[in-house]
């Protein structure tokens, strides 16, 4: 404001006003396309609403991939069919037993650049699965591929949800902790069974 002071003249009130009209003009046209958005999809907003539950996914994201996917998921056989028609899992480029490129394959960009940045926005979301996978895999993978993944498991959980009609379940930020930690409890037992003992487990006293 006080640089404005003394140097606002008729021509800079002209040309203000000129862009205030233009800003009045696109968000009227906004209200306009959203609220015939809202009427087009109300056949899908249970739909919508299950998305919704997903972090990350707004409720533009969940009107993307409805418009894209839709809601009839009996097309795909698996949602490895879903995740593969999306590009969102690495080409099978190999010669000679050697594989020469993992790059994922080019598919409709709607779809795969919306679920990117739904995953972005959802590895913020602390004591999340998702954000946990991102952070596991970025180590190894570097955060292109991580993002990728996380990706990827969002549009799996989106398969199922709206195959079974069924809410998103959190697996939680411990889920790999968890699931490491019976991997190697069950890689030991079959160890010590190897050598002819008898385990028997039993859970610690509360």
């Amino acid at each position: 404001m006080a640089a404005l002071q003394g140097r606002l003249t008729d021509h800079h009130v002209f040309l203000l006003k000129l862009h205030l009209n233009q800003l009045d003009t696109l968000e009227r046209a906004v209200a306009e396309v959203e609220a015939r958005i809202g009427e087009r999809l109300a056949p899908f907003r249970h739909a919508a609403e299950l998305l919704r539950a997903i972090p990350g996914v707004s409720d533009t994201v969940a009107r993307v991939l409805i418009a894209e996917i839709g809601v009839d998921m009996s097309r795909f056989p698996t949602a490895g069919h879903l995740i593969s028609w999306a590009g969102l899992c690495p080409r099978m480029d190999e010669s000679a037993g050697k594989r020469r490129s993992t790059r994922t394959r080019r598919s409709g960009w709607r779809l795969k650049t919306t679920l990117v940045q739904a995953a972005w926005a959802a590895v913020r979301t602390r004591d999340s699965y998702l954000r946990a996978q991102f952070l596991r895999l970025k180590t190894r993978r570097g955060p292109r591929k991580a993002i990728l993944a996380v990706a990827a498991s969002m549009l799996t959980a989106i398969y199922h949800m709206l195959l079974h009609d069924v809410p998103y379940k959190d697996l939680g930020s411990h889920y790999f902790d968890r699931r490491d930690k019976n991997r190697l409890a069950l890689r030991l037992i079959r160890r010590l069974e190897d050598l002819g003992l008898r385990v028997e487990v039993t859970a610690p006293a509360a």
